[in-house]
């Protein structure tokens, strides 16, 4: 990308990475003037519910949909009801996910936990209902600080914007709820050596398990940018751990992109067991290239239950080049392949990829016919979010070039020079920086996208020939402009009418993509997103948003919407 940036068991404390005890505040408190909590919040009644969120977009398959959520609906959620109750103040920045575990067993009672994890290195474990501190950690690894934009200036980034400064955990964590863990990558520097490191954390303290961390380190066979004698190995400077991960059959998989396309860098996936933290798979896209970065607008790998991972590439190298010269003063290359269909190369490709030994086969792959346009106009195939149609064998995902693609997951459709071979595609003509979300309420099931410089779209999916129907559903509010479009979830009580409900955030001016800007959040009724329920503009004084969190979708658990911001702020909405 061109300027872009279930299960195991004991816990003991022990830090590879820090070689001393790190620095713990484990705390249970509501004294907001010695912690900084912000606003705690005393509902009048115990919650009933008890949601997990346990990972980005809620499941694997990155659907983003909450079809439990017995409290919010198309009624209550309206401007003299519903608003912002409390906040979580954090320590910096926040580009992850916050994740929700529901009635966890911690300080003496059940509570459903909200997990935050900051630029800064930084995880607080907050209570979702009242906003209670229980416990933040810091994981900067012993005498280094977090990485920085400053540290990416080059050639490449003049200056580095993507990211407004602290570089610690980017990536959306995941939990084990079962072996109540979290697993996260942080990054640390003491401004010469750069390093990334796994982390399993016990939900309760705050503290690594046995064997955590794990530094990341990895190499492979190949000539590709970057290699030595054949060898190329995982750089933990220039490759970016952008995306969700993903805990899948007792694996924790890990993928990374890079920072503004500063070379040389890869489309790394490797994966650890969950329990020992040692390192199982492998993967390089592109180990006879260059690039091919994984990133998706920051959506989670998706994966299915048997455990094949589904992911979309950026520009990069695709097939067998006849021809390789790494790019140099900004000047782009031109790559011709005499093979194509050659799975080695897998840049700008959507692909199924199944574990096999030590490493991950490409089994399916869908490259579009364009793919050396894409490349030389900086049209990633790999920019959008992307997700697996819920009880389906169908993969929804987007390019820069305004093409949206329906594939099947098991047969992709592979590569032609003269025709995209996939179940469908749809046109919208817009840049799309932005997340899909899906619902399967009601008479009709949608899948919603809401790219910048465009109007909200709701797809309608039709199970009789499995294609979206050419009628679409369309919003005329103004949505996001510049380089970041709208990050969606979706909440709903079943198929229980008046309960769909659509939640968009964005940036309300201004381009995302290299300026903090204002953000807004939207509630729409899911079955007609022409009808907006609420958004926190109306009663601006109280409910109003801050700085967007790009790539942050809202976190719908348990009567309440976790938004997090670069505030240095998670805003908590419910019913007033």
């Amino acid at each position: 990308m061109k300027r872009y940036i279930s299960l195991i068991g004991s816990v003991m404390f022990f830090c590879l990475a820090c070689k001393k005890t790190p620095s713990l505040t484990n705390i249970i408190s509501t004294d907001t003037t010695n912690y900084n909590v912000g606003v705690t919040y005393n509902p009048k009644t115990p919650n009933t519910q008890h949601i997990s969120v346990p990972t980005q977009h809620n499941d694997n398959t990155r659907a983003g949909l909450n079809n439990q959520e017995t409290v919010l609906t198309t009624s209550n959620v309206n401007s003299k009801t519903f608003g912002k109750l409390f906040k979580m103040v954090v320590d910096d920045e926040v580009y992850a996910q916050p994740l929700v575990v529901g009635n966890l067993n911690i300080a003496s009672g059940k509570h459903n936990v909200v997990f935050i994890a900051t630029v800064n290195n930084t995880v607080y474990a907050y209570d979702g209902d009242t906003g209670t501190l229980y416990w933040k950690q810091n994981f900067t690894a012993s005498g280094m600080r977090a990485p920085n934009s400053k540290d990416m200036a080059s050639s490449w980034c003049a200056p580095y914007t993507n990211i407004t400064y602290n570089i610690g955990i980017i990536g959306t964590p995941v939990i084990d709820t079962i072996a109540k863990t979290l697993y996260f990558v942080a990054r640390s520097t003491d401004g010469s050596n750069f390093v990334q490191y796994l982390h399993a954390v016990n939900l309760i303290t705050g503290t690594d398990i046995s064997g955590s961390p794990v530094k990341i380190d990895a190499t492979v066979n190949g000539t590709g940018d970057g290699s030595q004698s054949g060898v190329l190995k995982f750089d933990p400077l220039h490759n970016n751990q952008r995306q969700g991960l993903v805990l899948v059959n007792g694996i924790v998989y890990v993928s990374f992109a890079s920072h503004c396309d500063w070379n040389p860098y890869h489309g790394w996936i490797l994966g650890y067991n969950a329990q020992t933290l040692q390192q199982q798979i492998v993967y390089n896209d592109t180990p006879n290239g260059e690039e091919g970065g994984l990133w998706e607008s920051g959506m989670g790998i998706a994966a299915d239950i048997q455990g094949s991972l589904y992911v979309v590439s950026g520009n990069g190298t695709v097939g067998k080049p006849t021809t390789y010269k790494p790019i140099a003063n900004g000047t782009a290359e031109t790559i011709t392949s005499t093979n194509p269909y050659d799975l080695t190369n897998r840049a700008e490709s959507a692909m199924k990829l199944t574990p096999n030994g030590s490493t991950l086969q490409v089994s399916s792959y869908f490259t579009p016919t364009n793919y050396l346009d894409l490349n030389v106009n900086d049209l990633d195939f790999g920019v959008m979010g992307t997700l697996l149609i819920p009880n389906s064998n169908f993969y929804f995902t987007g390019c820069k070039d305004g093409n949206l693609y329906l594939v099947n997951k098991d047969n992709m459709g592979g590569y032609s020079y003269s025709f995209n071979t996939v179940q469908q595609t749809i046109p919208i003509n817009q840049n799309m920086h932005c997340q899909p979300a899906y619902y399967g309420g009601g008479s009709k099931e949608f899948v919603y996208v809401w790219a910048e410089n465009d109007v909200l779209r709701a797809l309608p999916f039709n199970r009789t020939n499995n294609k979206f129907d050419s009628q679409q559903i369309t919003s005329s509010l103004p949505g996001p402009s510049g380089q970041s479009g709208a990050v969606l979830s979706v909440s709903s009580n079943g198929n229980t009418s008046g309960t769909g409900i659509l939640w968009a955030s964005y940036a309300s001016y201004g381009d995302a993509e290299n300026i903090s800007s204002v953000g807004i959040l939207r509630a729409f009724d899911a079955n007609d997103v022409t009808k907006e329920l609420w958004n926190s503009e109306i009663n601006g004084r109280t409910d109003a948003v801050g700085y967007f969190a790009k790539f942050c979708p809202p976190t719908i658990a348990n009567g309440h919407v976790y938004l997090a911001t670069f505030s240095k702020e998670v805003l908590v909405y419910g019913l007033k």
